[in-house]
Formats: structure tokens, C-alpha cells, sequence
């Protein structure tokens, strides 16, 4: 027996873990269904991969999957996440700034719980999680103070239209820092661009705590992540650079595989 899983959101990234099941890629899935936003591009994505298309996300719970793959929005994520789980029906998001809200987070907990289902937040650009994890139970356990943050370089044009945009971030010939803070302050000043502070925050001190810097590099192209965690006696660097967002969409594939081998990398 396949497992069943659909797809909410039908973008570059959902087309990657569609395309990806087509090929073989995900051999012991059954893609049950797709939707997004707009009809017509569920429609594209679904002729293109041979699977139904569902007009919202009701319509493709009544195709029972086992998981809901969301590679949509923050809005999305906001809009089903709560339902879905008290269906019983697990999650794997991409879209890992809709916890910014710690109270929506603990709502979509409580809803998992309530419906004995699962959240599964992919590693999307970034990664690490897991050392980032044993790092911070580490000083819990032992009561040891502990600093973790996130530093990013990004290219000028990623900050258009957020409060840190300036003219002269196209013609500066250094980098230039644009923001110094936590990552709830990072959440409030880029509200679209923070899927990486918040994944880090919420896998080590705390969205109050986690310390996050980014940097306007001069033709740069795609972003590097520099996450760090560290206590008495260990470091952990976790840095990663890609050129591509297809890296976030690949990162869902890799976690569907993993969900689904005899052996698991945690």
C-alpha cells in the first residue's frame, strides 16, 4: 500500500515535488491531488504530473491523504494547517514563517495532538536541524547558557519593498548590514522573508533570543545561511549557499523519502 499525500500550493516548488513523484522519485507515494490559489495553475500542474486536480483543500481531504504537502504561503499555512491536523491528517511544510506567531503555534500543537497527526517542518534553504536541536537540549539539560543566531547575505534587490530599502544598496561596492536584532524583530521587519530565522528560532533559544544579521552583498545572487549554535565545550556551524530556491522544494523530497525508508536520518 502507497502512502497518500496531496499538494496545496502548485508553484516552482510544488512542481518540483510533483515532477519529482512522476519520476519515480517518491516510489512508495500515491500524489492523490493538487490545488492552489488559482484553479488554472493546479490545473497545469496536475495535467503535467497525471493527478487529480481539487479545487480547494476540502476537496482534496475527501481524497484521504495520509499528507497535506504545503509549498504555498505563509497565508496558507495559517488558513489549514489547524483542520487539516484535527483530520488527522499529517503535515509537511515549507512554509515555516507562518510560527512566527507563537500563539498560532501553539494552537497548531494542540490541533496535532488533538487529531494524533504530525507537523514535518522541512529544512527548505537552510538545514541542521537536528545538531541544532541536541545542541539547545543539551543546555537545557545541563543549565548552560547558550547563543544561537543566523547570518545572512542576500543580494540588493531581495530587500525591495521592506523598510530597510535604500537606492544606494544597488550601487554600494561592499556589503552593507540592513538589519542587527533577534528573530522577533526580524519577523516584524520582513514579514515574507524570514522562513530561515524563524525555523532556526524555533529549533534553538527562541524567536526573542536567536540573534539574526543580514547583509546586502552587491550582485550576489541567491543566499547564504550561516546558523550557529553554541555552549560550553561545543559549536555548531551550519552554512548553507544556494543560488536557487530549488532547494526548498528538493528539501520536501528528501524529507518524503526519509519518512518513508527502513532508515531514517535524523
Amino acid at each position: 500500500m502507497k502512502t497518500k499525500f496531496g499538494i496545496v500550493g502548485c508553484g516552482f516548488l510544488g512542481g518540483i515535488v510533483a515532477n519529482a513523484w512522476k519520476n519515480g522519485l517518491l516510489p512508495d507515494y500515491e500524489l492523490v491531488g493538487v490545488t492552489s490559489r488559482t484553479r488554472a495553475s493546479a490545473e497545469k500542474l496536475a495535467a503535467e504530473v497525471g493527478c487529480p486536480v481539487c479545487d480547494d483543500v476540502d476537496a482534496l481531504l475527501a481524497l484521504e491523504p495520509e499528507y497535506i504537502v504545503e509549498t504555498a504561503s505563509v497565508e496558507a499555512v495559517r488558513a489549514m494547517a489547524v483542520p487539516v491536523l484535527k483530520k488527522g491528517v499529517n503535515l509537511v511544510i515549507i512554509s515555516i514563517g507562518a510560527f512566527a506567531d507563537l500563539d498560532f503555534y501553539g494552537q497548531v500543537k494542540a490541533a496535532a495532538v488533538e487529531g494524533g497527526a504530525k507537523v514535518h517542518l522541512a529544512s527548505g534553504a537552510i538545514g541542521g536541524f537536528d545538531v541544532l536541536q541536541t545542541v539547545t537540549l543539551m543546555a537545557e539539560a545541563q543549565k548552560l547558557a547558550e547563543t544561537a543566531g543566523i547570518e545572512t547575505h542576500t543580494g540588493a534587490k531581495g530587500f525591495r519593498n521592506t523598510p530597510v530599502w535604500a537606492d544606494h544598496l544597488l550601487t554600494d561596492t561592499e556589503k552593507t548590514t540592513v538589519f542587527t536584532g533577534n528573530a522577533k524583530q526580524a519577523i516584524a521587519t520582513f514579514p515574507r522573508r524570514v522562513n530561515v530565522a524563524v525555523a532556526t528560532s524555533l529549533a534553538t533559544t527562541g524567536p526573542e533570543i536567536t540573534g539574526v544579521t543580514m547583509h546586502s552583498v552587491p550582485g550576489w545572487v541567491g543566499d547564504d545561511h550561516c546558523i550557529t549554535a553554541e555552549i560550553e565545550g561545543v559549536k555548531a556551524v551550519v552554512d548553507i549557499c544556494s543560488s536557487t530556491s530549488a532547494i526548498a522544494g528538493w528539501s520536501v523530497v528528501a524529507l518524503l523519502r526519509n519518512l518513508s525508508s527502513p532508515v531514517c536520518f535524523y
